[in-house]
């Protein structure tokens, strides 16, 4: 990791859980940490924690389902840090909904933030890398088991649909990337079930949230730490897709 050292990082989804957890440890091993959330008091508190740590944490305010909000917040990142290296994809939404009732409000929460977010952030990342010649950057989606295999029961599936094509957009950069002849590299990153705020923040009812209590999490360091192992292997290693998974689960 010391080769990332004083670079940038975007961290999407930085206020709690993964996306918190991921920026810690940036920040620990001594990266400049843009935190991207909408409760961005959340992210200024993990920033004043951090202050005695190698690296530092910045936090924006910004709603990555908005296009506007992401355009904003990677402008002030070119004015104030001078660009991108690392973008950690890591906002997200689920909800408990129904293909023949909908509501149709929420599937298009779910696909503006978990596949339009994140391919817009991506292409800021990625046009700001290459404006400024950096060619060993690397992009990681923190994607999901759903988003590999069918749903496993009723009520997610636009959720499973959303990371499915996480899975597709992972590919389709990875396959753009070597057209180009670039070195940048793209990995997704696919969590198990996670103890983190999700589910509550997605507004699962409580009938639902039941078939969820006796079940293995993993935690949200877990995926930090996976995060460390991707972006510390050789520039000529590309993790492309990383499962990761709590013992005995049963999805």
């Amino acid at each position: 990791m010391e080769r990332w050292s004083g670079r940038v990082a975007v961290v999407t989804g930085a206020s709690a859980g993964i996306g918190e957890a991921i920026a810690e440890e940036l920040v620990k091993k001594g990266l400049k940490v843009v935190g991207l959330a909408r409760r961005v008091e959340k992210v200024q508190a993990l920033e004043k924690s951090l202050k005695s740590e190698k690296g530092k944490l910045y936090a924006i305010k910004c709603d990555v389902s908005k296009e506007p909000e992401v355009t904003e917040a990677f402008k002030w990142i070119k004015h104030n840090l001078g660009g991108v290296d690392i973008l950690i994809n890591n906002a997200g939404v689920a909800s408990f909904n129904s293909l023949s009732d909908g509501p149709v409000e929420n599937w298009r929460k779910i696909f503006d933030l978990n596949v339009l977010g994140l391919s817009v952030c991506t292409k800021e990342a990625l046009q700001s890398m290459k404006e400024r010649g950096v060619d060993d950057g690397h992009i990681i989606h923190i994607n999901s088991v759903a988003g590999h295999k069918d749903p496993t029961f009723v009520g997610i599936q636009m959720y499973c649909a959303s990371k499915h094509a996480v899975t597709a957009l992972t590919e389709g950069l990875r396959r753009e990337l070597v057209q180009q002849k670039s070195k940048i590299r793209v990995t997704s990153l696919s969590p198990g079930a996670v103890e983190t705020e999700i589910l509550e923040a997605s507004e699962f009812s409580e009938d639902s949230l039941k078939g969820f209590k006796d079940i293995p999490f993993l935690k949200s360091k877990d995926i930090a730490d996976s995060v460390i192992y991707v972006l510390g292997t050789p520039p000529h290693v590309q993790i492309h897709e990383l499962t990761i998974e709590p013992v005995g689960e049963l999805f």
